[in-house]
C-alpha cells in the first residue's frame, strides 16, 4: 500500500509517499495487477488531443504550427523563425566551453563506434537451384529525429539519434525541439546536435512536431522515418502516424527497474531510482524489484536521505508517490518473471551471479549488470543508445539500434538454368493457389 513518511532533515519536511509490497500481503496478487496497468502511452484522453494537434497540422501546415508553439511553449514566431540558423548554430557552437566539448567527443566516440559494430551490411549467396540471392541495406535519405527540450534539453539524446543516422549514411538529418518562451534553443543541445551531424533543426515540439516531419509543411519537408524519445503526447502522435510514415519505436516516460537481493547497496539503489524518477513528466515509472525486506527499508531511508539534496526534488516526488514502487519477492525466480512481464525500459541486476541472472531477462529494453553499472551510464556515454521502449513496449521492441536507419531490400538473380531448376516446385504451387498467370510468367522464359 502507499505509505505517507513524514521526513524531517536539518529543518526539511518532505510527505514521501511510496508504494510499497510484499509477498506476505494477502492482496499480493491483486496489488500486482496495479503495476502492469497502462502507461500513458496508451491513455485515450493523450491519445484524443494528440490526434487533433496531428489534424491540425496536416490541414493548416505552418500555420498550425505556429498557432500550437504559442499556446503550449508561449513562443510567438513567424515562419522564418522556425528553423534555426546558421548563426544561431555558430552562437552555440562558440559559447560552447571546453568541458561541454570532450563530454560531447567521449560520448560520441563511444556511440559512433558501438554503431559501426552494428551496421548491417550486405550479402549475397547461391539457394538450391543456383540463382544468387541477397540483400542489401541503403540508408534512408531524410530522416526526422525528435528531441525533447522543455526542463530538461536532452543533450545526450541528439547524441544518440543524430550519430546513429550519420553512421547508417542518412544524407537529410531533419531535428525537431522545443523552443523556450523567448523562442530560443538551449545552447548546449544546439551544439551537439550540430556536432553529431543535423543537417537542419527546427524549433517545433511536441505532437505537432512529428506531425510536421510525418505530413510535410511549407517549411519542414516530409521526411521517411521519425526517430527519437518524447512525452506522452509525442508518443501518441507516433502511434496515430505509424503506417504514413515509418516509427522507430515507442520511448516515452523514463523507467528503471532495479533486481535486487541482499548484497545490493541501499545507496546505490535510491540513487538510481531518483535519478530516473527526475525527468519531471509526472508519467515516469521506477521499481525495486528484490527478495530482501531489510533492502526495501534501506532504499526508502537512503530516499528520504539523498531527496532533499536535489534539485528537482518535487518532479521526483511527485512521479514517486504516483509511479514509484518497492516490491519484495518470495525468491529470485518470481523477481525475473515480474521483470519481464513489467517490461522496463533499463533493467539493473544487483545481486551475487548478476551476469547469469541477467540471461533470463528477455524483455528489458537494455540491462546494467553489477553495482557499478548505474543507468546512467547507459544515458550519456557507454555507447548503446537511450532510446528505448517504455510503458511495456519492451515485450516487442527493442531499443533503437543504427540498423533502424537502413533500408533492407532482398535481391534476386536468376538464370535460365537456375529457373529451370525451379520450375516444378514454382508450377505446383502456382497451380494449388489457382494462379496459373504466376506459373506461366516463369514457363514462359524456359520454353
Amino acid at each position: 500500500m502507499g505509505l505517507g513518511v513524514l521526513t524531517l532533515l536539518g529543518g526539511y519536511s518532505s510527505l514521501l509517499g511510496m508504494n510499497i509490497i510484499r509477498h506476505t500481503d494477502a492482496d499480493f496478487a491483486g496489488r500486482l495487477g496495479q503495476l502492469t496497468a497502462a502507461s500513458s502511452l496508451f491513455d485515450p484522453v493523450i491519445e484524443e488531443r494528440a490526434r487533433a494537434i496531428v489534424n491540425d497540422v496536416k490541414a493548416r501546415g505552418d500555420a498550425a504550427l505556429l498557432e500550437l508553439t504559442e499556446r503550449f511553449d508561449g513562443a510567438k514566431l513567424s515562419v522564418e523563425q522556425l528553423p534555426v540558423s546558421q548563426a544561431e548554430l555558430l552562437g552555440a557552437s562558440l559559447k560552447a566551453d571546453d568541458a561541454l566539448r570532450s563530454a560531447v567527443a567521449v560520448a560520441g566516440k563511444n556511440i559512433e563506434v558501438f554503431s559501426r559494430k552494428a551496421l548491417r551490411k550486405n550479402w549475397s549467396a547461391r539457394n538450391a537451384q543456383g540463382a544468387k540471392v541477397g540483400e542489401k541495406f541503403d540508408a534512408f535519405q531524410r530522416v526526422g529525429i525528435y528531441i525533447p527540450g522543455g526542463t530538461a534539453p536532452l543533450v545526450s539524446t541528439a547524441l544518440m539519434t543524430i550519430i546513429l543516422a550519420r553512421v547508417a549514411g542518412c544524407r537529410e538529418i531533419v531535428v525537431c525541439t522545443p523552443c523556450g518562451k523567448d523562442g530560443g534553443i538551449n545552447a548546449a543541445l544546439l551544439f551537439a546536435a550540430r556536432a553529431a551531424g543535423a543537417t537542419e533543426i527546427y524549433r517545433v515540439g511536441g505532437a505537432q512536431a512529428i506531425a510536421a516531419m510525418a505530413h510535410g509543411t511549407a517549411t519542414i519537408r516530409r521526411v521517411q522515418k521519425i526517430f527519437g524519445p518524447g512525452n506522452a503526447y509525442v508518443v501518441a502522435a507516433k502511434r496515430l502516424l505509424f503506417g504514413q510514415v515509418a516509427i522507430d519505436l515507442l520511448p516515452g516516460p523514463s523507467e528503471v527497474l532495479v533486481l535486487a537481493d541482499e548484497t545490493a547497496s541501499a545507496k546505490f539503489v535510491a540513487a538510481d531510482l531518483l535519478a530516473q524518477a527526475e525527468h519531471g513528466s509526472g508519467h515516469e515509472r521506477v521499481w525495486l524489484v528484490t527478495t530482501s525486506g531489510k533492502l526495501v527499508k534501506a532504499v526508502e531511508k537512503e530516499i528520504a536521505l539523498q531527496l532533499p539534496k536535489l534539485s528537482r526534488r518535487e518532479f521526483i516526488e511527485r512521479d514517486l508517490e504516483k509511479n514509484g514502487w518497492l516490491i519484495q519477492v518470495k525468491n529470485l525466480e518470481e523477481a525475473v518473471k515480474l521483470t519481464n512481464q513489467l517490461a522496463p525500459e533499463h533493467c539493473e541486476v544487483m545481486t551475487r551471479g548478476a551476469r547469469k541472472l541477467a540471461e533470463k531477462i528477455l524483455t528489458a529494453g537494455a540491462i546494467f549488470i553489477g553495482l557499478f553499472s548505474p543507468t546512467v551510464l547507459g544515458d550519456y556515454v557507454a555507447g548503446p543508445s537511450h532510446t528505448l521502449p517504455t510503458g511495456g513496449a519492451g515485450a516487442s521492441f527493442a531499443g533503437l539500434t543504427v540498423d533502424q536507419f537502413q533500408r533492407r531490400t532482398s535481391v534476386v538473380e536468376y538464370d535460365r538454368g537456375s529457373l529451370k531448376k525451379a520450375l516444378p516446385a514454382l508450377r505446383k504451387l502456382a497451380e494449388v493457389e489457382g494462379l496459373d498467370a504466376h506459373g506461366k510468367s516463369a514457363e514462359v522464359r524456359v520454353k
